[in-house]
């Protein structure tokens, strides 16, 4: 638990950048071993190289559960959302997961409800994570099961219901009911925002919001980490701006309270659960916060969160003590 409260304690926040109703403030912190390279290495990067493979867990397959197979040395990444297309139905990852050599299991939900038949032998990465609307509800539904029962499931239910509604929003046809074709259809607007938003020098995150409205953050303990998988949670969360901007009216350009989400996730109780593979899952509950992070090795791997139920605006003025006092603009 102290090294999530002395992670929390080292962020320096940067300027914020907007881009079509998307605001991202760069996150910086003083990353272990940051002069040298990961202590891993991404899920893109492994199934490029062929060390990695991902597929069912038999020939009959089940929904909530994939196998991975790493035949590398290193541990393999995989981060809370990250969308796994292929075999008989795409899927994304509940939680962050640390995929030591060897087998490691899996859990995930299911993002394509209409296919239940093999469309590739095994899983690629899709480049992107689940639309931040929905990975903000799943990460609060796994909290719920990880606190129930030790499980690590969501709503699959839900996580189909949102992909149908948003679908259905945005003029979206799917033949599978995928959220693959979300992204598909809004392709070069995804891409102009992440052209916009880009990595800066030694960032380790990014808290997002909408207008004036905190969304959620991700922080890694590595600016390499952040800089690879910055452009696929830009994608995630410009999926929520264009859908706003749909809606019509002006667009919101009020100034986010990013230091007041940033002091009420500093205050979440934490509770600590076995990590499918190496670490330990911590799950973060508090006013208005629900997150989760991969603890390994005395650092915060991977720490998300997203404004959540009571205070899910974000607009609050915060407290001036404290943790603020460690805050520096850059």
């Amino acid at each position: 638990m102290q090294t999530f409260t002395d992670t929390l304690a080292s962020i320096h926040l940067g300027r914020p950048r907007r881009h079509q109703g998307l605001v991202v403030f760069p996150l910086f912190g003083p990353p272990a071993d940051a002069e040298g390279s990961p202590a891993y290495r991404l899920l893109d990067e492994a199934l490029t190289a062929g060390e990695v493979e991902i597929d069912e867990v038999s020939e009959g397959g089940v929904v909530p559960e994939l196998r991975l197979l790493n035949r590398g040395k290193t541990p393999v990444l995989l981060l809370d959302g990250e969308e796994l297309v292929g075999a008989k139905q795409n899927r994304v990852l509940n939680l962050t997961i640390l995929a030591p050599p060897g087998e490691t299991r899996l859990p995930v939900s299911c993002v394509e409800a209409g296919r239940w038949h093999h469309d590739t032998q095994g899983f690629r990465a899709a480049g992107r994570t689940q639309f931040a609307e929905a990975r903000a509800a799943k990460v609060a539904q796994v909290c719920e099961s990880r606190r129930a029962a030790g499980g690590m499931r969501a709503d699959q239910g839900e996580v189909w219901s949102q992909i149908a509604d948003k679908s259905a929003r945005m003029g979206v046809h799917s033949r599978t009911q995928a959220m693959a074709d979300l992204f598909d259809d809004y392709q070069d607007r995804l891409e102009d925002y992440v052209e916009a938003l880009g990595a800066e020098p030694g960032q380790t995150g990014a808290l997002f919001a909408l207008g004036s409205r905190i969304t959620g953050l991700d922080l890694f303990d590595h600016p390499d980490t952040l800089a690879r998988s910055l452009p696929k949670l830009v994608r995630s969360h410009a999926l929520d701006a264009i859908e706003q901007q749909q809606r019509g009216g002006p667009e919101d350009k009020g100034f986010p309270d990013a230091w007041g989400f940033l002091e009420r996730l500093a205050q979440c109780e934490a509770a600590a659960f076995p990590s499918p593979g190496l670490g330990q899952d911590l799950r973060l509950e508090g006013e208005g916060v629900r997150g989760a992070a991969l603890s390994w090795q005395g650092r915060l791997v991977h720490l998300v969160a997203f404004a959540y139920g009571v205070g899910r605006g974000g607009r609050g003025a915060g407290r001036r003590h404290g943790y603020h006092a460690r805050r520096i603009i850059r």
